[in-house]
């Protein structure tokens, strides 16, 4: 019992240490300024308190302020990952180290937040390449699950940076995740070793109009539990409905991962059916229907561009061109990674588009401000602005070029160390001692 207090005596310590570093005040002094919100100039950006307090061209230096010397670098938004599962998964063929759903189709009151390890070696690379903060999202995603669908859960938002995720989160509830059965024509395996059988259209059908049916059961309950309980009646609580019905009400965002144009199409439909307040994530296809999204005021939150064609009559270019195709017809985008180990790349995927249709400065808003916005966070992160959590990154370059560095990491008002994994093992091995034959140029 001893040990055990001691332990958590420590670990508020180590709490409150990282709480009163986060308070120091930081002066970042005569860098070029990107607020993304506006236009850029070479000034200066006081950092106090966690958050931005002031940023300009002649700003003053606060007594006591720590000084980062940013002459002749750049100074950005940190880079949002809209969506990934950083935090929840480790070694994705290593069952152990993931837990990114629960069992069953039905859980909407869980939040990702609860699953999230903070000590997660994905993390401090993520982080290393300008990435401050992500979404992390539950569920097996991307109609994995065949024609299943279901409520796996609540996405949550959270800093790359502390001990504990109550230190890192930014918002535990963002959005709701949606799983869609997707109309695939894929065959079925049976038990054993033997081929797959190929299903019919109308079994495919029956089986998504059955799963169909089961979201539309499930958000009718949370509606008749919510309006029960405003009502008085005392009834059994019961968390999962009480989860649902901020989605059934609007009030929380509704993510589905799709990506067929037929998909995007039923789902938009189901939305606008149902009274949700959508957001399409993936949307690998979503240039075949931009203009419905456009139509309907529908955000999306792209997956990644360096990708295939998705199949042999799609044009080579599909995924490079797609988000310049959304942008082009007036959709809001921002773009995620899904992934855990692939994060870091989250600035390629947008620069990937540029060279195909998106404009420079979008692909830097959509990956910074955008996603904010779409998430209902506009007020606090995505630019350089007087007020918002100060998640900043000092560059020698523009984050979007493979070859730039980042020199200086800021996560909430607090300079975080870029060390990490790769980093490790590259000076590891970079350092290895020649062979002797080597030496003697043999």
């Amino acid at each position: 019992m001893i040990a055990l207090r001691t332990f958590f005596t420590a670990a508020a310590l180590l709490g409150a240490a990282g709480v009163a570093s986060a308070q120091e005040t930081l002066f970042i002094r005569g860098g070029t300024v990107h607020p993304v919100s506006g236009p850029s100039f070479v000034g200066n950006v006081v950092v106090q308190g966690g958050r931005i307090a002031a940023v300009g061209p002649d700003v003053a230096a606060p007594a006591g302020a720590r000084v980062i010397d940013a002459t002749g670098l750049h100074v950005y938004p940190g880079l949002f990952d809209a969506g990934s599962r950083l935090g929840l998964t480790e070694i994705d063929a290593v069952a152990v180290t993931n837990d990114i759903d629960e069992l069953g189709d039905f859980t909407p009151h869980l939040q990702a937040r609860t699953a999230v390890h903070p000590a997660s070696e994905h993390i401090p690379v993520a982080r290393a390449n300008g990435i401050t903060h992500t979404l992390a999202l539950p569920g097996a995603g991307g109609g994995f699950r065949g024609s299943s669908a279901g409520f796996p859960g609540q996405g949550s938002v959270f800093n790359l940076a502390g001990w504990t995720i109550e230190e890192m989160e930014i918002t535990p509830s963002a959005v709701m995740v949606m799983e869609w059965p997707s109309m695939r024509s894929g065959g079925r395996f049976a038990f054993g070793f033997g081929p797959a059988r190929e299903r019919s259209y109308r079994e495919i059908k029956e089986e998504h109009d059955r799963a169909v049916h089961r979201l539309r059961e499930w958000l009718a309950q949370a509606r008749g539990y919510d309006r029960a309980v405003s009502g008085g009646a005392r009834i059994p609580r019961d968390l999962r409905l009480e989860a649902l019905a901020r989605a059934a009400k609007g009030e929380l965002p509704v993510l589905v991962r799709v990506d067929q144009a037929r998909d995007i199409r039923d789902v938009v439909a189901f939305a606008e059916q149902e009274g949700l307040k959508l957001i399409i994530g993936g949307a690998a296809e979503g240039y075949k229907v931009a203009d419905l999204l456009a139509e309907k005021g529908i955000p999306v939150i792209l997956g990644p561009t360096q990708a295939l064609p998705r199949s042999p009559d799609a044009p080579y270019d599909e995924a490079y061109a797609n988000p310049g195709k959304l942008h082009a017809a007036g959709v809001k985008i921002a773009f995620a990674t899904f992934n855990s180990a692939d994060s870091r790349t989250l600035p390629y995927e947008a620069a990937m588009a540029t060279g195909y249709g998106l404009p420079r400065d979008v692909a830097l808003r959509a990956v910074t401000l955008n996603p904010a916005e779409i998430l209902g966070l506009g007020d606090r992160l995505g630019s350089i602005d007087v007020g918002k959590i100060a998640n900043l990154i000092v560059t020698d370059g523009d984050p979007l070029e493979i070859r730039t560095q980042i020199k200086h990491l800021i996560i909430g008002g607090k300079e975080v160390s870029t060390d990490n994994k790769h980093q490790q093992l590259y000076e590891k091995y970079r350092a290895r001692p020649k062979p002797a034959a080597a030496k003697a140029g043999t």
